[in-house]
């Protein structure tokens, strides 16, 4: 697959040339826009990021959030309302509306169009939370926020199909803030400085490292608390990237676990579910659960009165910022739409 990957390599710098000699343009717009990103496909934990700043941002300004709505069955721009489902915006996107729906979920493929379209239905919104939009250079962020995946950095990728860059390496230097996913929580100073040295930053950027904190398991449709137990069976369903640190954390604290790993995205059948229950079913223990991402149960919702008399529970994930650096990298985004607002 090398010669495609060359290829790619090529398309990808002959476009990025072209934005950088201003042949082709990127638009500005008057408010602070945030871009979450990366230079790879998939799996370096954008949507909780995404997540991690409504939640801090929310009570602070007026805030919303743009995705491109992944795998949906619709087209164009659409917002978020009380009756809308996954297959209208698609699984992340729904997963902020769920979680936040205060806040204004809007998605659209092409960010430029969908910004003064999210503007006009939300005349309100002080600042737009733009999400997997770093290769998309359409629209010019005032802060853009990459994240790379500590046991697969960008330094080390290569591009698609070979790899699994998307963008050339060196666009990490249009990027103001670097953080480094999925570390392992006893990350060393040591270890720490290796990766610094090994990305060689520009001296005007941030580079931040987090880990994988999973939060209390909730089931699926009443929303209750569940605390397994290394006595619990466990049937891991997932349509994911990257489920690998979700397989280390189960074995590490339950008995065992079965799983079924479906596509990123997968959009869930009924025949998927039959499949689901008949393997939960061939389970021989009685302290058995299916367990899920919360990405996933957007997409199995719509099945709440075939999941109701099961123990399907759900798994939420979160950043925890590492060397007590957390409330820097707040500070950081906070300062970027204070700015922002007193030079407008």
């Amino acid at each position: 697959m090398l010669p495609f990957a060359l290829l790619y390599w090529l398309g990808i710098s002959i476009r990025n040339w072209m934005f950088n000699k201003k042949i082709l343009k990127s638009a500005e717009f008057g408010l602070p826009v945030i871009c979450i990103g990366n230079l790879s496909v998939g799996g370096t934990g954008k949507s909780p990021m995404v997540e991690y700043l409504v939640g801090k941002l929310k009570d602070k300004f007026k805030v919303a959030t743009l995705s491109r709505g992944y795998k949906r069955k619709t087209k164009g721009y659409a917002l978020a309302t009380s009756g809308t489902t996954a297959l209208d915006i698609g699984d992340e996107p729904m997963q902020f509306h769920l979680k936040f729906p205060d806040v204004p979920v809007a998605v659209g493929e092409e960010r430029l169009v969908a910004i003064p379209q999210l503007l006009h239905d939300k005349p309100q919104t002080e600042t737009i939370i733009l999400d997997d939009a770093f290769q998309h250079r359409t629209v010019k962020a005032g802060l853009n926020i990459i994240l790379t995946d500590y046991n697969n950095l960008f330094t080390r990728d290569f591009y698609l199909p070979t790899g699994d860059l998307r963008d050339l390496k060196s666009s990490y230097k249009r990027a103001e803030i670097i953080i480094v996913t999925k570390c392992k929580p006893e990350l060393t100073e040591t270890e720490k400085q290796k990766i610094v040295t090994e990305i060689n930053p520009l001296p005007s950027q941030h580079i931040f490292f987090t880990a994988i904190q999973y939060g209390a398991i909730y089931h699926l449709n009443n929303k209750n608390l569940l605390a397994f137990d290394n006595k619990t069976e466990i049937l891991l369903v997932t349509g994911i990237a990257n489920p690998r640190p979700l397989k280390k954390m189960l074995e590490e604290h339950s008995n065992s676990y079965h799983m079924l790993q479906y596509s990123d995205h997968h959009i869930f059948t009924i025949d998927d579910l039959n499949e689901i229950k008949k393997k939960f079913q061939d389970l021989t223990t009685e302290n058995k659960i299916i367990l899920t991402t919360e990405k996933d149960a957007v997409r199995l919702e719509k099945f709440n009165t075939e999941i109701a008399g099961l123990p399907f529970y759900v798994i939420p994930v979160r950043h925890h910022f590492l060397f007590n650096e957390g409330e820097q990298f707040d500070r950081l985004v906070i300062n970027f739409i204070q700015d922002f607002k007193k030079l407008s």
